[in-house]
């Protein structure tokens, strides 16, 4: 994080700009405004607050609609007037209904991606969704089907049929990140531990 009293807010008369971008899928989601006041009660409550020009107040982002903005990570440009902001939306960004205040999806490539859709799943329910069943059938039953998967993919290393061996190993990876949805945690959660691994000698 920041040392706020870095910031220069005397440039554009007591606020900065933030740039908001999806910790996961690195979307820019939106554009917001912060006075010092309203930085501090980001930093202070992990969810974003933004100092709102029109109604002249602090607004924390998903108060009225319950789509928060959780903090991840805050960071200044080089002339200390701008901010980066990582956040993990809770639901649509935009309050048309959007996923970004620049109608685009919000959606990852690679890995990230099907993470995307999955906790999209776990926030927005669907009676017919597999991911949904899976999430409603608990834990247990969720890591059974990890090991299940886990199994099947070992059996198809053994022979010679790429296209099965690829299927196994994307239900493995499929059920894998449901078990992460399921538990609280994301890719990145991971990523980190494989870092710190890696860095050491």
């Amino acid at each position: 994080m920041i040392d706020i009293q870095s910031l220069d807010f005397k440039k554009s008369n007591g606020l900065v700009p933030c740039v908001v971008q999806d910790a996961t899928t690195l979307h820019v989601l939106m554009l917001g405004y912060m006075n010092e006041e309203a930085l501090q009660k980001t930093v202070n409550e992990k969810k974003l607050c933004f100092y709102s020009r029109t109604k002249q107040r602090l607004w924390t982002k998903g108060e009225t609609s319950g789509n928060f903005l959780e903090l991840v990570d805050l960071r200044t440009d080089c002339d200390h007037d701008t901010l980066l902001i990582k956040a993990k939306p809770n639901g649509p960004v935009c309050h048309r209904g959007d996923d970004t205040c620049f109608s685009e999806k919000n959606i990852g490539t690679g890995l990230s991606f099907l993470e995307t859709l999955i906790q999209n799943r776990k926030n927005n329910p669907k009676a017919d969704s597999y991911t949904n069943k899976l999430f409603d059938s608990g834990i247990n039953k969720v890591a059974q089907k990890v090991g299940e998967e886990a199994v099947e993919l070992i059996i198809e290393a053994k022979d010679n049929n790429k296209e099965l061996f690829l299927n196994e190993a994307a239900d493995l990876m499929y059920h894998f990140l449901v078990l992460l949805a399921a538990k609280g945690q994301r890719l990145d959660d991971v990523y980190k531990i494989l870092k710190q691994r890696h860095s050491k000698p």
